[in-house]
């Protein structure tokens, strides 16, 4: 029963956080709404034209949102929200699109309502963001890329093909694939302090332990491969990794010459085991068990538990 109640009132904590780093949904001005102030006026005037055009033509109703920075929420949470908010396309039609761009954060999204996914899948929407927008975007031309990517979305709907899939360009999330994280901060911070808590204290063991240290050296390099990915993505996990494989060996040669550390090693040569930093280490091969508390466990069972881009 304590438990169920701490579960709920975590959950609630969560839910507040979350309300209290969300950003604000703005009042829907028009078909283009410039909060972040990246368009010129003659640039707001001629997209708004194009999409007026194309929605007396098709009756989807596409619009456009520039925001400076979301405070670390999700673009896709994001989105849903002003698309719910703002209620685009027909009602019985959905036939709504958005397209948000946040500069600061360096994030766009493409929304689309249900009754234009079949129009405008995933893969299309993630083609315009990967070889359409995000180049312009590279090169701080924010008014070519947002005119680009809204012709695009045009194009499409109005039976056109999407652009090409190219080589070398960035990752975008969509409907698979291994891609850059997009999680708020506040979960960044929660999975990285949980994911590195752990492998990180399994390190800091290794290096400091004799014997079964070079064994936990290899044995953590799939976990220092892979697990970084969800908070740092692709490249920061890369990063993560080849820190790992030289410091790891580096500080265990230099806590090698430490006194501890020999006598440690004397211990178990002589007694067959070593006591460290309250951990009782074997050289019989049955790795390490802890000594600083007499917990243990009770034998229970837990049960389990459009398109994004970045330039």
């Amino acid at each position: 029963m304590k438990r169920t109640s701490f579960l709920v009132f975590l959950s609630m904590i969560l839910v507040v956080l979350s309300a209290a780093v969300a950003a604000d949904v703005p009042y829907l001005t028009g078909r283009v709404t410039d909060n972040a102030q990246i368009l010129s006026a003659r640039t707001h005037k001629a997209l708004t034209e194009s999409l007026k055009a194309h929605e007396d033509r098709t009756g989807n109703q596409v619009a456009v949102l520039t925001i400076a920075s979301l405070d670390g929420e999700g673009i896709e949470e994001y989105a849903v929200r002003v698309f719910e908010t703002w209620k685009l396309g027909r009602k019985g039609k959905d036939n709504g699109v958005l397209m948000i761009v946040v500069p600061e954060d360096r994030r766009m999204r493409i929304e689309v309502g249900y009754g234009l996914e079949g129009t405008l899948t995933d893969l299309m929407a993630g083609r315009i963001i990967q070889n359409v927008m995000a180049p312009r975007f590279r090169k701080g031309d924010y008014e070519g890329g947002i005119m680009a990517g809204a012709a695009a979305v045009v194009k499409v709907l109005e039976g056109g093909e999407a652009p090409p899939a190219t080589g070398g360009s960035r990752a975008v999330k969509g409907s698979g694939g291994i891609t850059e994280p997009d999680l708020p901060i506040p979960q960044r911070i929660l999975f990285g302090a949980f994911i590195f808590g752990i492998i990180g204290l399994f390190t800091v063991i290794g290096i400091v332990t004799p014997g079964v240290g070079w064994f936990l050296y290899f044995f953590l390099i799939p976990f220092w491969a892979m697990f970084p990915i969800v908070v740092l993505g692709v490249r920061g996990a890369l990063i993560c990794l080849a820190g790992y494989l030289v410091i790891f060996p580096v500080a265990k040669l230099l806590f090698k010459n430490s006194e501890w550390y020999r006598k440690g090693v004397t211990s178990l040569r002589t007694k067959g085991g070593a006591s460290i930093g309250g951990f009782t280490f074997s050289s019989s091969g049955r790795g390490f068990s802890s000594s600083s508390s007499g917990f243990s466990g009770g034998g229970g069972s837990s049960g389990g538990g459009g398109s994004s881009g970045s330039w």
